[in-house]
């Protein structure tokens, strides 16, 4: 059995997923890493390694409960022990409820919220005997935002932050912790994929909206999800269970648009 805790983290060959992985060999934890992206996965586990984390790295197509269940009872079986899952990978397409087609909503659904639920209650299995262990569900402000262009993904991210609640209250007197954590606009390779009807990108438009939207003035970087992510995980959370912590800049808070913030007090915006 490992004497260092052990995470599981999902998506963790990019972005949030990659940098939580480092955050939480820094703080001396041995890791389990799921995603698809064999190259990617392998490379975030060599930097992991060198941060000093002993790293269990299994290609798995989360769409497959089969193929999920086996892979965190693998990592388990290896380590000995789960301390944290950390429910982060997604998918989806920039589909209108108009547009999109069955499979893709399916999918969506399965990759990010059946079988994170499902790794829940299989974490949990280990994690009981133990009598302690942590979820983080990996949510997003979008549940809390409608856009009108991706409609698969905000119920599942919707879907899951419910879950959470339900997880916490069933999960709590064995000693397990469930929490969630919703980003808003953080700089990852998910949040770069905007077409517009022409076919060209409207990223950049996007992103200059959005920033001028956030009252920090920026886009947040993976890292700083990472790091409150590995807290909630810590004993500096010990209490808490059973919420969702937004993680945005202070966009879900602003009410007026920043342009007229300018026009309304031009000294003070």
């Amino acid at each position: 059995m490992s004497q260092k805790p052990v995470a599981l983290i999902t998506g963790a060959a990019r972005g949030i997923g990659r940098e939580t992985a480092f955050e939480f060999a820094r703080r001396g934890y041995d890791l389990g890493l799921l995603d698809v992206l064999q190259d990617e996965l392998q490379a975030t586990s060599n930097a992991a390694v060198a941060f000093g984390a002993a790293c269990v790295a299994k290609i798995c197509d989360l769409s497959s409960l089969e193929a999920s269940e086996a892979s965190l009872h693998q990592v388990a079986r290896h380590f000995g022990r789960l301390d944290v899952l950390v429910n982060n990978a997604a998918w989806r397409e920039i589909k209108t409820m108009r547009e999109i087609s069955v499979e893709s909503w399916e999918r969506t659904i399965r990759i990010c919220l059946t079988t994170p639920a499902f790794l829940a209650r299989w974490a949990a299995e280990v994690m009981e005997p133990q009598g302690s262990g942590v979820i983080i569900n990996v949510c997003s402000i979008m549940s809390r935002r409608g856009g009108g262009v991706a409609a698969a993904y905000p119920a599942v991210k919707g879907g899951i932050d419910s879950l959470t609640y339900e997880l916490a209250s069933l999960y709590g007197r064995s000693g397990i912790r469930v929490l969630a954590v919703s980003p808003g606009a953080i700089d990852t390779e998910l949040s770069g994929d905007y077409p517009g009807g022409d076919g060209q990108s409207v990223d950049a438009q996007l992103r200059e909206w959005s920033t001028s939207e956030i009252p920090l003035g920026r886009w947040g970087e993976a890292t700083e999800i990472a790091r409150v992510i590995a807290m909630l995980s810590s004993e500096d959370a010990s209490y808490m269970t059973g919420t969702n912590v937004t993680v945005d800049g202070g966009w879900s808070q602003a009410h007026f648009p920043r342009d007229l913030l300018k026009r309304m007090k031009p000294d003070q915006f």
